[in-house]
């Protein structure tokens, strides 16, 4: 007869959390497996007061909960440790449904966008399937890949079953461009969705709430009770305390969908993520739609500015925030990235970082330099959401405009069919704001198929010394050659 301690007998908490129970020595081992290294923990107050040790735990051995997305890892360390597995038949829910069932639905919708009827694509159909099918779910769909329409028809679908659904995003900026969509695919959202953000009556509650999660986050948590359905749009920003909060606040939301079109490659962010959610589903890779001539053809060209060697030698064994000090400051460097941006045809998109230090002085000088009656915008995290969407709007309509703008206000989710270049003018390691800037241009529009990335990069090399933001390009590159993407270099002297 088997002996109790090899066994692990899991059982469901709520919606949020199951229940793992098992021997004190194996629950020791199953923390460890769920303990990991939080990246870039070493620079936090906490780390260096000794206060945290730098780990994230995401199984309580104290009370056995564990984030119930995580039940597939729970198996999986249950297989490599020969343990037998009770598990209580309500874990895990799913639902018999048919997958032309659901294509019928899709079709049935009959969604357009500007006034023509859009086609709904195999990958987005098995997406909306899985979706409904699993309840859980972290949705991987790229940039451009039509995430808005996959959300829309799960809403749909769950509104047409009277189950009430949170749909959560990052900004001001994307609850309106949600709430346009939706609108735009031919659905009457002034009868069944609200907005919540700052002006919005928090207390009204129609079929579907779009929110961002700062509005949420001052919420009783009774409030999050009346949900069945949560979907986080952007997920990849789902780290922040409050979100997470949120999130376990909505233990009676059955179906938890969480959509992305990038993961940051570390395994701590993406557990966290399933835990919260359910495990991934990829839905396609911006390399197929590429192929098929569903996004816009890429060029990446990256621009290594090569400094002089007198600039060299007062840089090296910089800090990084003097480094960035001066590349900033950079007169030369900005005269070329201002003089790349007004030679280019059509409307052109300028990444940058720092607001006062970069974006102003940057947008100036264009502003300044650009023919008479071109569009130049500037847009930070201070410009009114009523403001980003107008300009939105406005270049949707022309075909040479510019826009200076920061990567935390037009890098994630923003939607610009008519957009034809992207410069990165701040560098960047990050992987989610790389691929979520660079799906700012794939998507296409009548007048346009292809697109053009201009990286910038910085070499301040001396010796052998590498400064960091060349570092940073060193990363980046990687990252275009996980994603298939074609690239060439070139050097550039600066004087």
């Amino acid at each position: 007869m088997e002996e109790i301690h090899s066994r692990i007998n899991i059982e469901k908490v709520d919606e949020v959390y199951i229940k793992v129970r098992c021997e004190p020595h194996i629950a020791a081992e199953l923390s460890e497996f769920f303990t990991f290294e939080v990246p870039g923990a070493k620079f936090s107050p906490a780390f260096r007061n000794r206060v945290w040790d730098g780990k994230i735990r995401l199984y309580d051995k104290r009370n056995g909960k564990l984030y119930g997305g995580l039940l597939a890892y729970v198996r999986e360390f249950a297989k490599q440790n020969e343990l037998q597995v009770n598990q209580a038949p309500d874990v895990y829910s799913s639902t018999k449904i048919d997958v032309k069932d659901v294509e019928g639905f899709c079709k049935s919708l009959k969604p357009q966008s500007q006034g023509k009827d859009i086609e709904v694509r195999d990958y987005q159909i098995e997406a909306i399937y899985q979706s409904l099918k699993r309840h859980k779910l972290l949705l991987l769909s790229p940039t451009a890949s039509g995430k808005s329409l996959i959300i829309y028809s799960i809403v749909r679908f769950h509104q047409m079953a009277n189950r009430k659904t949170l749909i959560i995003v990052p900004t001001t900026s994307l609850v309106e461009q949600m709430y346009s969509d939706f609108a735009d695919y031919g659905w009457n959202v002034n009868k069944y969705c609200h907005r919540i953000y700052h002006g919005y009556d928090k207390d009204i509650v129609k079929d579907v709430v779009i929110s961002t999660w700062q509005s949420l986050a001052t919420l009783d948590k009774n409030y999050f009770k009346q949900f069945d359905c949560v979907i986080g749009d952007e997920a990849h920003n789902f780290k922040a305390k409050s979100l997470t909060t949120i999130m376990t606040a909505l233990n009676n939301a059955k179906y938890r969908i969480g959509t992305t079109g990038t993961l940051d490659g570390t395994k701590t962010h993406k557990l966290v993520l399933e835990g919260l959610f359910g495990p991934v589903y990829r839905a396609t890779s911006t390399k197929k739609l590429i192929d098929k001539n569903q996004l816009s053809k890429l060029t990446i060209k990256c621009l290594v500015l090569k400094h002089n060697e007198a600039d060299r030698r007062k840089i090296r064994n910089a800090t990084y925030q003097e480094e960035m000090e001066y590349l900033t400051g950079h007169r030369t460097r900005n005269n070329v990235i201002r003089k790349l941006c007004l030679r280019l045809s059509g409307n052109t998109l300028v990444l940058f970082q720092y607001v006062e230090k970069h974006g102003v002085p940057l947008y100036e000088n264009i502003k300044e330099k650009a023919e008479e009656g071109r569009k130049v915008f500037f847009v930070y995290g201070g410009t009114e959401t009523v403001d980003r969407e107008n300009i939105r709007s406005i270049v949707e309509n022309e075909n040479n405009a510019i826009i200076v703008a920061s990567y935390g206000t037009f890098s994630t989710g923003i939607n610009i069919r008519n957009l034809h270049n992207v410069i990165f003018s701040s560098p960047t390691k990050s992987r989610i704001r790389s691929l979520q800037s660079i799906g700012r241009s794939l998507r296409q529009s009548e007048s346009k198929t292809d697109a053009t990335l201009y990286d910038i990069a910085d070499d301040l090399s001396f010796g052998s010394y590498k400064n960091f933001t060349l570092n940073h390009f060193s990363e980046r590159i990687n990252i275009y050659n996980e994603e298939e993407f074609e690239y060439e270099i070139h050097n550039i002297n600066l004087k």
